[in-house]
């Protein structure tokens, strides 16, 4: 198959930490060469200035536009607009405990955006213009595994909450687009990322500034949870491949292939923020602090990556411990950015639901 090029590529989601990573990604390779229209709402998890030093050195080839991928009217204009021929979709609302409290806004952005952008590509498609649209996806949409086992890309979905059934519903929705109208399309299903400009809900950005600033480190359950970790820059680059290269229609899995419990990641943290600032071990691991569970726990997440390392030669780079160091380390040197993030919305929100883990793990509504 002939190698997809983009002159216009559509990032929707690139003010998020997936999607600011992936642009820096591009913007980094000298193949590269065309424009990227970065469509981001900026709900509380959006931050322009994750790509702020991006948008001054790429010119008039980075286009930032502040809207909702829900809004048919807007991303219709867009593709016409900047003549897009290629849509990379990152934009999601990703938090499991956010979803549990308040599930409308996952059904609305996850289903009715995917929606949106998949009928605008159509229309590009029907008049004979050459488009492509990559998703991306999650692992948590396969549900739950046992101690062995691995997800492959032919495991049947089993989603177990309102964030992950709506990333499943969206991704049967790209594959009917394929199907029914021929646009072409791939999709990828990635674990858990990690890496700079994480926005610090999620576990690994939460811990690292929780022991930063002296609060309790909550561990769901008995913290005996495994996920599979991936450097934030790998999965931009297996993203990259499978937008160039991968199949039509086809569907690829991209792991880090580190298993960690979340205790293990918890106490690798501990031990990188402890040799970077000079603090006790022995006072950080002293904050620890376990939690009510959350319903619809999965237990363990891990998948298997052989058919993006056999078709397109992609394999994780970058090793766990590698990884923890890169990320604590840049979270330690980006203090003005964290601060930013925080502030608003996201701390109001805070303050109001994400410390009650009372609350998140009874399902009370609350959030909307």
């Amino acid at each position: 198959m002939k190698m997809r090029t983009y002159k216009n590529i559509l990032v929707t989601g690139g003010c998020g930490f997936i999607g600011a990573n992936f642009i820096r990604y591009l913007f980094g390779k000298a193949e590269f060469t065309g424009r990227v229209v970065n469509l981001d709402k900026l709900t509380y998890a959006g931050n322009a200035e994750s790509l702020a030093d991006i948008a001054t050195k790429a010119g008039e080839r980075y286009v930032f536009i502040q809207g909702d991928i829900c809004d048919k009217e807007l991303v219709g204009d867009l593709m016409t607009r900047f003549a897009i021929d290629g849509i990379i979709h990152f934009a999601a609302e990703s938090h499991v405990d956010r979803s549990i409290l308040g599930p409308g806004e996952f059904i609305q952005t996850n289903i009715m955006g995917t929606f949106a952008l998949l009928e605008a590509a159509r229309k590009i498609h029907s008049e004979g213009r050459p488009i492509h649209f990559h998703h991306i996806s999650t692992d948590e949409v396969f549900g739950s595994l046992g101690e062995e086992g691995f997800f492959f890309e032919t495991t049947p979905y089993s989603p177990r909450s309102p964030y992950s059934a709506s990333k499943a519903s969206s991704d049967h929705l790209v594959m009917a687009y394929h199907h029914t109208y021929g646009l072409s399309v791939t999709l990828s299903n990635c674990s858990n990322n990690y890496g700079p400009y994480q926005f610090p809900e999620k576990l690994i950005p939460l811990m690292i500034l929780n022991m930063l600033e002296g609060k309790a480190l909550p561990i769901y359950g008995d913290g005996l949870y495994i996920r599979d970790w991936l450097y934030v820059t790998d999965h931009c680059e297996g993203i990259w491949a499978i937008a160039g290269n991968g199949k039509n229609g086809a569907t690829y899995n991209i792991g880090g292939e580190n298993e960690q419990t979340n205790l293990a990641v918890l106490d690798a943290l501990i031990e990188e923020v402890a040799k970077c600032t000079g603090r006790s071990p022995q006072t950080l691991h002293a904050l620890k602090k376990t939690v009510p569970d959350r319903p619809g726990h999965d237990r363990r997440y891990a998948i298997n990556c052989d058919k993006i390392r056999n078709e397109l030669g992609w394999k994780p780079r970058t090793g766990f411990a590698d990884g923890i160091s890169k990320t604590v380390n840049w979270y330690l040197q980006t203090s003005t950015w964290v601060q930013h993030v925080r502030s608003g919305e996201y701390r109001h929100w805070l303050e109001k639901n994400y410390g009650d883990r009372q609350a998140i793990a009874a399902g009370k509504a609350g959030a909307q």
